[in-house]
């Protein structure tokens, strides 16, 4: 009898729900560093767009985390350097940074075609792998860009 209860208590506590934990770049200490004062939130060039909840965003996010590596140690230099750039991106929208934001657009530009210049040497599925990253990266960053000019 005390097995069976010891196993059910067991099975209760093992079966509730947890919190995920957080894997994105775009940490919650990072973001009340960055915020800036509220005084600058009313500037006529503000970006009005939350990034802790935009889908794209955390697509973004999540591309960044899980970009895979290749053999080409070249284009994984330059991958780095695209992700950093996204990274920029983030931080400078979340910060309301509108020049951080167009200075990280056009570091996303630079790395992405060197990238296509790279790419060129991978092998057709590794190719096709990495191109499914391009596509949407570029598409989440148009998203966001069409968003913030919306507003």
């Amino acid at each position: 009898m005390k097995r069976l209860l010891f196993f059910g208590v067991l099975l209760l506590i093992t079966s509730c729900a947890t919190e995920k934990p957080n894997f994105s770049p775009l940490s919650n200490s990072f973001y009340s560093e960055t915020k800036g004062s509220d005084s600058d939130r009313g500037a006529k060039n503000s970006i009005d767009i939350n990034i802790k909840e935009n889908v794209n965003a955390s697509e973004i996010s999540n591309l960044i985390a899980t970009f895979p590596q290749f053999k080409n140690s070249a284009l994984n230099e330059e991958i780095t350097g695209l992700k950093y750039s996204l990274q920029n991106y983030l931080y400078a929208i979340d910060a309301n940074n509108l020049a951080g934001k167009n200075k990280a657009i056009k570091n996303f530009e630079r790395s992405y075609k060197k990238i296509q210049k790279l790419r060129q040497k991978l092998n057709k599925d590794d190719d096709e792998v990495l191109n499914r990253y391009l596509v949407r990266l570029k598409t989440n960053i148009s998203v966001i860009e069409d968003s913030i000019k919306g507003n």
